[in-house]
């Protein structure tokens, strides 16, 4: 008896120390494709990329199953003229915890529609970091573009917890870019592909020049919204802070991605957050929001009064 239950609490335990780092739902949406195409690929290809990221060991520590990044990715397929390839639009979101609290706050929304793929039905998905291009360009990009996003989660994730605590997984990902597949129709990798892609993501999170982008997200997270619940008003300061810090980035650094990058998501999040900012704080807040977040300009000067 005490045999067996030694057995149990053992496996409970190797199994929680062992635990995958990522909580990660992925989605395909096949409509585009022609219904006289066989959609039972589709369905197994989505329960490979499940499988694939969710049973993938991601880092050398431990996670325990409430620990784990719940994350999705919803890639949505285009036709293209070749038999089993197609064009791809992926998005990417990923929720970091709130201490003292079940709220989830976003750290990653991001969509990618430079992605084109080789999938035959039953193929096995592999993605080896000394190897990332693979033997077949096209069917490998696949897995490339997936383990990226899935390094750079960890990376933003880290960095929210400690100062500079995701470098390892930023610089995983640049691994990634630098040793990316490479054929006619795959893009997204190179400076040249546009000023928007998987290549100016990570370079500009380890470009020495834009240190202060990991203060900023270790702030927000760490020192701003983890202390939301215990200390608002403070919590807020420091948030408020953190949109100075980016004004002062952006106007040093115009028409960087990361800035873009850092406000989607969050617009929401910002609007409850000084929505109950004293009146000199509000009106910073928002002059702020209006020029570093254009496209949402609009939500913040209507809710922000």
């Amino acid at each position: 008896m005490y045999k067996i239950l030694f057995i149990v609490v053992f496996l409970i335990v190797f199994n929680c120390t062992n635990a995958q780092e990522l909580n990660a739902r992925v989605s395909i949406n096949s409509s585009s494709i022609s219904s006289t195409v066989n959609k039972n690929v589709f369905v197994t290809l989505q329960a490979a990329l499940n499988t694939f990221v969710n049973n993938r060991k991601w880092t050398a520590d431990n996670f325990l199953p409430n620990e784990k990044i719940d994350c999705s990715f919803l890639l949505t397929l285009q036709p293209t003229s070749d038999n089993d390839v197609y064009g791809a639009t992926l998005t990417i979101q990923a929720g970091r915890p709130v201490f003292n609290s079940s709220y989830l706050s976003p750290i990653i929304n991001f969509q990618d529609k430079d992605i084109e793929f080789k999938y035959v039905q039953y193929q096995q998905l592999q993605f080896d970091e000394n190897n990332v291009s693979g033997t077949d360009a096209l069917a490998s990009n696949l897995t490339a573009v997936i383990a990226y996003y899935a390094y750079m989660i960890l990376g933003f994730d880290y960095d929210s917890f400690s100062p500079r605590g995701g470098d390892t997984y930023f610089q995983k990902a640049q691994n990634v870019v630098n040793n990316a597949p490479e054929d006619r129709g795959i893009a997204g990798w190179k400076a040249f592909d546009g000023i928007r892609n998987r290549y100016w993501l990570v370079e500009n999170m380890l470009n020495q020049r834009y240190n202060i982008m990991h203060d900023i997200y270790y702030n927000y997270y760490r020192k701003g919204m983890d202390n939301m619940y215990d200390a608002e008003k403070t919590a807020r300061s420091e948030i408020l802070n953190v949109l100075n810090q980016l004004n002062s980035f952006n106007s040093d650094n115009p028409n960087t991605m990361i800035n873009q990058f850092f406000f989607q998501g969050k617009t929401t999040e910002m609007i409850k957050v000084f929505s109950k900012a004293d009146v000199d704080d509000k009106a910073r807040a928002s002059e702020l929001l209006q020029k570093l977040d254009i496209t949402n300009a609009g939500r913040y000067k209507d809710e922000l009064q």
